[in-house]
């Protein structure tokens, strides 16, 4: 008998639990937004995509330009090797030597320029970039304020891995932020 009590106080307790955490539950909204997608559909993320492609030809046409000077002054090496004879051992094994100095410089000033464009690259996606990561966090913000929402997660970042259900903002932070 006694053990009967204390199941049903058990019962009731459990279901008063559930109904607790239901009602809680309700009271915080969950939505959800795919940001890279929206972050990806402004007009500023087409702008700044094309400034760093324009970066990085540029850079890349500076790079392609040392490497044929290298290459053109390794051709030249090689065709001095084999050029030598017993007559112009002593000259050419010099010019060698010359070229190889040479050739060893350009090739730590194409390895410096290559790091320096990269570098230089990383910053000016860094500077673009941030502005429009900080104008969605704000049209985020906006949208789940307005809606009352407890939580919005991100679901195209991968970190969350389980959701049920909740209301996706997407549409409504594009239109915050005019696209269509």
């Amino acid at each position: 008998m006694e053990r009967m009590k204390n199941l049903v106080k058990s019962a009731v307790l459990a279901l008063g639990l559930f109904a607790t955490a239901s009602v809680a539950q309700a009271q915080q909204k969950i939505g959800y937004i795919n940001a890279d997608e929206v972050f990806q559909l402004t007009t500023e993320f087409k702008t700044a995509t094309d400034q760093l492609k324009t970066l990085s030809d540029a850079k890349q046409k500076e790079l392609e330009g040392m490497v044929k000077l290298l290459q053109e002054k390794n051709a030249l090496a090689e065709e001095k090797y084999n050029s030598i004879s017993n007559a112009n051992k002593a000259a050419i094994e010099a010019e060698l030597a010359i070229l190889g100095q040479e050739i060893q410089g350009m090739q730590q000033r194409v390895q410096e320029v290559q790091k320096v464009a990269q570098d230089e690259i990383g910053k000016k996606q860094q500077e673009l970039m941030a502005p429009i990561q900080t104008k969605v966090m704000n049209a985020i913000n906006a949208v789940a304020k307005e809606k009352s929402f407890a939580y919005i997660l991100d679901i195209g970042t991968g970190a969350v891995i389980y959701y049920q259900g909740g209301e996706d903002i997407t549409a409504d932070v594009k239109v915050k932020l005019g696209i269509k």
